[in-house]
């Protein structure tokens, strides 16, 4: 639905505060310019040397930003999403107010699953609900493969090629998924639940099932994010969000090997494009996520930046701050971030929140964030690290 039939449905309250393309044209304008070919998070993603570290935040785009509530409070979830034009302006809200150097576009790892015949809807103060979930080999064997998403899902698309062309070189732009497993978790379970009950019984009795979901979502998703890459995303993300369920063990079993199979597949035919993998709950894992051949390994807070480096070595990591002491003072904001930054060292490492940012957190706590990496160099000079290269392991 286009943004004036919006208008007309009473959603002009919205729309009112919605930046025209030269107004965003103008906004690019003014983001800061690496003198590079390329923008700077898509160098270091790549493995590259660059001047300082690279910042964006999981969940940049929400609820904690003034603006983002004049659409949330009044346009549901989904249609905010699939809209192109809203997405879009959604996307492009933090990168224009705290000059990320990565825009993720405004979407869901969920948003896939309706062109695979799983409905889902997001139920405000409730999330996600899938009404029918895929509980045997009955349900598996009816999903839709995913061979037209220009068809089934073109807003994402028209969201991602609108982005490219208006942020350019000025920021790296991020596609992203939902990994199999966190996507047939939330499949089978219907809702967010805490312990996965239905999941991990379907997983323990009958296992042939799971792997059987968990095989039709990675052929869906090695297209979704082909589609994603033509459409102009320079680096992808897989988000792991349920990996947390599952033991070292079961992590190694139903959902590592599926995720590296998207990771082999899209780098065999796009190898210039990064891939991230973050995994939620997966520095209590360390020994397993050193086997992803993913270009980055994104962690959560859970663990130190320094014993990440003694794990995982020389590898690009991304994170990891509590996103909670975006809650807290400067000085305790800037102590967190240096400590982050001087673990991972100057080299190989993108500063992000180790969850995605909390709904009421300040926005100058944001942009504070930001600006403590454009700051980065500086910071880790001063803690006598210019030369320092990450731990070998």
């Amino acid at each position: 639905m286009q943004g004036q039939q919006l208008l007309n449905r009473g959603y002009a309250g919205a729309f009112t505060q919605h930046a025209p393309r030269q107004q965003r044209r103008a906004a690019a304008s003014q983001a800061p310019v690496c003198q590079q070919q390329d923008p700077l998070l898509l160098r270091v993603a790549r493995g590259e040397e660059a001047e300082r570290t690279p910042v964006w935040l999981m969940r940049q785009a929400g609820r904690y930003m003034a603006d983002f509530r004049k659409y949330s409070d009044v346009i549901p979830f989904r249609q905010r999403s699939e809209t192109a034009e809203i997405a879009i302006e959604l996307s492009l809200q933090p990168w224009r107010a705290f000059k990320t150097d990565g825009v993720i576009m405004f979407s869901d790892i969920l948003t896939p699953l309706p062109a695979l015949g799983i409905e889902f809807d997001v139920v405000k103060g409730k999330g996600p609900r899938i009404e029918q979930p895929i509980r045997s080999m009955e349900h598996v064997r009816e999903l839709l493969p995913l061979d037209e998403p220009e068809a089934k899902l073109g807003f994402v698309g028209g969201t991602l090629r609108a982005l490219r062309s208006e942020i350019g070189n000025s920021a790296t732009l991020l596609g992203f998924i939902g990994t199999p497993w966190t996507l047939a978790a939330y499949s089978i379970e219907g809702k967010a639940e805490k312990n996965c009950r239905v999941t991990k019984s379907l997983m323990l009795r009958n296992p042939e099932v799971l792997h059987a979901l968990l095989e039709h979502i990675t052929q869906a998703m090695i297209g979704y994010v082909g589609y994603q890459i033509e459409a102009g995303a320079q680096v992808v993300q897989l988000f792991d969000s349920w990996a947390h369920h599952l033991s070292p063990d079961q992590f190694a079993e139903f959902s590592l090997p599926y995720s590296e199979r998207i990771i082999a597949a899209v780098r065999a035919r796009y190898p210039h494009v990064p891939l991230i993998f973050h995994a939620n709950g997966g520095t209590g894992k360390l020994g397993v996520m050193r086997d992803s051949s993913a270009d980055v390994l994104g962690l959560d807070w859970a663990c130190t930046m320094q014993e990440a480096r003694q794990a995982l070595g020389s590898r690009t990591l991304q994170g990891n701050v509590d996103p909670m002491v975006l809650f807290g003072p400067q000085e305790a904001i800037r102590q967190a971030v240096t400590k982050c930054l001087v673990e991972a060292g100057p080299r190989q490492h993108i500063l992000n929140v180790g969850h995605g940012v909390i709904e009421g957190t300040p926005e100058e706590n944001v942009g504070y964030f930001c600006h403590l990496a454009r700051d980065s160099a500086s910071i880790l000079a001063e803690a006598g690290l210019k030369e320092r290269e990450p731990v070998a392991v």
